[in-house]
């Protein structure tokens, strides 16, 4: 509503003649101005309460234009929004204490680290793991990806979580082996569930009893609960969320975005590589 007033506000000023026939008083005064631009926002405001036809008659004259011109408002607004998000992700990074045991992929100790909370039945997850693959690639030896749990989506999100941290207790290949897997064969873990995701398990290797076992020992479950809180502490609600040097990024965006992220990490003098 306010928005609305703001923008009759802004008509009426710019058409004082129209004002004027429709208020019954004079269009300028002796300082050769516009009495229409001389109200304030409240007056405005006050006019239109008293008389809310005015609204309806401007909306019924100008839909499209009025429609457009708020739409045009909403999308400025979101991205001087993102813009000042954007600003304070480098001014005030999200730190994340590693633990002594994760699983990384890439250079231990690089400039860069990537973090990205994940869930295993997400399509979209599985767009941002090629993304992944193409920043290991691309900035290769300067570069550590850590993978994080949060199983959000899917019936058997829980699972697949659960089996891969299983399996990295026995051995950090194998466990991405099954992270792969699952990434590449996402319409499986729908239809196979739990039985296909015991074959994987066997497939790239791993003790499935032993895995089994670790699983209901509790220790497991507990980590993944550790991620989910991690995550959803620092606004990670959906998958895929990202962090890299600490700057957020929710959602699957293309290369080029974390390019720009690692760029604008250079010029702030942030990270050199």
């Amino acid at each position: 509503m306010k928005l609305l007033i703001t923008c009759l506000f802004v008509l009426f000023s710019c058409n004082p003649q129209k004002q004027g026939s429709s208020s019954g008083s004079a269009t300028t005064s002796n300082s050769g101005t516009s009495s229409a631009s001389s109200l304030d926002v409240e007056s405005v405001r006050k006019i239109l309460l008293e008389n809310p036809d005015i609204i309806v008659d401007v909306l019924d004259a100008h839909p499209v234009k009025i429609l457009d011109g708020f739409q045009a408002a909403a999308k400025k607004a979101q991205k001087v929004q993102q813009e000042r998000q954007k600003a304070e992700s480098f001014d005030k990074p999200i730190n994340i204490a590693l633990r002594p045991d994760e699983l990384i992929r890439g250079t231990k100790g690089a400039p860069l680290t990537l973090i990205e909370f994940s869930d295993f039945q997400c399509g979209y997850c599985s767009k941002g793991f090629q993304t992944v693959l193409t920043l290991l690639e691309k900035y290769k030896g300067k570069i550590s990806f850590i993978y994080k749990h949060l199983p959000v989506i899917g019936q058997h999100s829980r699972a697949c979580a659960e089996y891969y941290e299983a399996i990295r207790l026995q051995d950090p290949d194998k466990a991405m082996k099954f992270h792969d897997e699952l990434y590449a064969n996402q319409g499986k873990i729908r239809s196979g569930g739990l039985k296909y995701i015991k074959e994987v398990t066997a497939a790239v290797g791993a003790d499935a009893a032993k895995a089994e076992a670790d699983i209901k020992a509790g220790k497991v479950k507990a980590r993944i609960d550790e991620d989910m809180a991690q995550g959803r502490k620092h606004g990670f609600s959906g998958t895929p969320g990202f962090l890299l040097n600490g700057v957020a990024v929710k959602g699957a965006y293309p290369v080029d975005h974390f390019v720009g992220i690692v760029e604008e990490l250079k010029k702030r003098g942030k990270v050199k590589l």
